[in-house]
């Protein structure tokens, strides 16, 4: 098999913006500990000793907002890898990690165990996420069912998507299986919530997308699966490099399509429906992270999985800190907020581009 070479870039080229990601990533982790409902004072009893108060500071900081924030930032890794893997695998600047139905799979899994509940999760609040309904029954065993039907309904979708598209040969039919199979099952899950009425006010909290109830599990969880994909992705990173060629030169080089392409689906279901189970539908993060990435550097897929994997955790990371800060102490659902951040960014983008008389 021939070799496939990248195109020439400096090896320098993204080292400045890893520095830079790798520095606003701790910077947003830092402001983390002091945001939140009862704000930076909460913190002042850590320094004056022991007592009642000290102890709830403590609990504040290391059992809540600290693995809150660290499970932002992962989250946002893995939207960011799965959006840079998806755009490259479909070689469409406007490929998201949903585009295989993932989230409406997750969406029906959610749904269709809440209905099973009788919709004892309907008495949680809308901005609350999936994880949050252990908080009514007080029964890890809840809230592991919840994250649990949303990861196996986003895979489930993804395998929906490939048989459907006859495996994975073809780019074209991939992704308009996809889209279909999203139609089918967002539908689905709208039966299931009129059936259910009573669900639907805790559904609301999973569609919104929130990093509020993300634990210590949740966090490992996360950057567990994060490092494997994003060395998986590295390593197939060539193979993009090749599409973006086109497929016929990509064939010309020897490669084999069609089991290194199921693998960057495999890596793309695993990252988007473990971020998904965690924090539910979160918008625009793996979407806009590579197209930040390109435009501030230009470089390899390779280097591309890595950057746009640390400028996800930061978008998300910093759409969690004004979430939790704009209206404390209440709070905004994170998907709304970046959403409407990342709606307006892509929006502006394409007014630049195409004024420049390009496209996206």
């Amino acid at each position: 098999m021939s070799r496939v070479r990248a195109p020439a870039v400096p090896r320098s080229a993204g080292h400045w913006l890893t520095l830079v990601l790798l520095a606003l990533g701790a910077a947003l982790l830092l402001a983390g500990l002091a945001v939140g409902s009862t704000g930076v004072e909460s913190l002042r009893p850590l320094w004056s000793g022991e007592g009642a108060q000290a102890a709830m500071a403590r609990q504040i900081v290391w059992d809540i907002r600290l693995p809150r924030t660290l499970g932002a930032w992962a989250a946002g890794a893995l939207l960011g890898l799965a959006g840079a893997v998806a755009q490259g695998l479909f070689r469409n600047p406007l490929a998201d990690p949903y585009l295989l139905g993932s989230a409406s799979g997750a969406s029906l899994g959610v749904a269709a165990v809440l209905a099973l509940m009788g919709g004892a999760g309907g008495m949680l609040g809308a901005s609350t996420s999936v994880a949050v309904v252990s908080v009514y029954s007080g029964h890890w065993l809840v809230r592991l069912g919840l994250t649990g039907a949303a990861f196996v309904g986003a895979v489930a979708a993804v395998l929906l998507t490939l048989a459907l598209a006859r495996g994975v040969q073809h780019t074209l039919r991939l992704l308009l299986a996809g889209v279909v199979v999203g139609v089918v099952l967002g539908a689905c899950t709208s039966l299931i919530l009129l059936l259910s009425p009573d669900s639907l006010q805790a559904m609301q909290g999973f569609l919104l997308g929130s990093t509020g109830f993300v634990g210590w599990t949740s966090c490992l969880l996360m950057l567990a699966v994060w490092l494997p994909s994003l060395a998986a992705a590295w390593a197939l990173s060539r193979t993009l490099d090749a599409l973006a060629l086109g497929e016929s030169t990509a064939l010309s080089l020897g490669l084999r399509l069609a089991p290194l392409r199921a693998a960057l689906v495999a890596v793309l279901a695993l990252a988007t429906g473990t971020a998904v189970a965690q924090t539910g539908l979160i918008a625009f993060v793996g979407l806009a992270a590579p197209h930040l990435v390109r435009a501030a550097v230009h470089v390899t897929h390779g280097r591309l999985m890595w950057l746009a994997s640390l400028m996800g955790a930061a978008l998300l990371a910093g759409a969690d800190l004004l979430a939790r800060g704009l209206l404390a102490p209440q709070e905004l659902p994170v998907g709304v907020l970046t959403a409407v951040l990342g709606g307006g960014y892509l929006l502006w983008l394409m007014h630049r581009r195409t004024g420049a008389g390009g496209v996206l």
